[in-house]
């Protein structure tokens, strides 16, 4: 559990670097360079590469790695418009629509149950995004606000992708697949907006890179010993902290309605995936 509670705060501490990242360098930039910088052990550890490439089953690892690139790409671009606890607590909606997925393509029952805590979720999330005092387009939800949610939308379908791929293939080919198709993704995005970083940038472009494989690796470790229930509740610590980072070092405000929603949002997320039994928590970064 300590393990689990370290990889969630390092996954939010990845996304408070990357908005320190992204204040002059475009989201998609940062995101490439992220997806890069995991390629480094694939390629440099013979070990590691050997394992990396013992792909099974091509089609779900394209999934997983096509939807989990493109929900990092919209999640950094999030970042880089939005408050970092904003857009963190955007991306973490992924069990919701993975729950939603796995119902409609992996055969799993989707409970009537869910839909109490699934409001409960949203309704959070728009007492959230309303405090922030943005100009609206839809039900409340700025441009950069919707990116964020589409990240976890597209989170969502990668997770449903590991579920049914963890039957046949390794923690590793999963994590290459995320790793190549997300630099394939992000890459012409990044490109065309490339702005050339200073050595600070480059230190902190490297750095999320690093912190992100840290916090993936002790997630991957840590499922050997906790329940994957407790694992998804563990897993929320990633948006307090980065909420709690952007408010002490970004001076992102935090009222009464965003702490509220916040811990409304939370605790529908939980609920939704007690309810469910099933929860998904392998993708959340991304």
């Amino acid at each position: 559990m300590l393990l689990f509670v370290a990889s969630s705060s390092l996954f939010g501490l990845m996304a408070f670097i990357a908005k320190l990242a992204s204040a002059r360098i475009p989201g998609s930039e940062v995101a490439m360079i992220r997806f890069a910088v995991g390629l480094v052990p694939i390629l440099l550890i013979t070990r590691i590469r050997r394992r990396s490439f013992e792909w099974t089953r091509f089609d779900l690892l394209l999934i997983r790695g096509f939807f989990g690139g493109t929900a990092v790409l919209f999640y950094f671009l999030a970042i880089a418009h939005i408050p970092v606890g904003v857009a963190t607590l955007l991306n973490y909606l992924s069990p919701v629509f993975a729950g939603i997925y796995a119902a409609a393509f992996a055969g799993e029952p989707l409970r009537a149950r869910i839909v109490v805590p699934l409001f409960v979720a949203l309704v959070g999330v728009w007492l959230v995004v309303g405090a922030q005092g943005n100009s609206s387009s839809v039900l409340g939800f700025g441009k950069w606000e919707l990116v964020g949610l589409l990240s976890a939308v597209c989170s969502g379908a990668a997770v449903t992708a590991i579920r049914v791929a963890r039957r046949t293939e390794n923690s590793w080919a999963i994590f290459s697949s995320f790793s190549i198709f997300g630099v394939i993704v992000t890459a012409p995005f990044a490109i065309w907006n490339w702005i050339p970083p200073t050595p600070y940038e480059w230190f902190l472009l490297t750095l999320v890179g690093i912190v992100s494989i840290a916090a993936q690796m002790l997630m991957t470790h840590a499922f050997r010993w906790v329940q994957t229930l407790i694992a998804g509740v563990i897993s929320q610590m990633g948006v307090v902290v980065a909420m709690l980072l952007g408010a002490v070092f970004l001076a992102e405000k935090l009222t009464p309605r965003s702490l509220l929603g916040t811990a409304i949002t939370l605790a529908g997320v939980v609920a939704v995936m007690v309810v469910s039994n099933r929860p998904v928590v392998d993708e959340i970064e991304p």
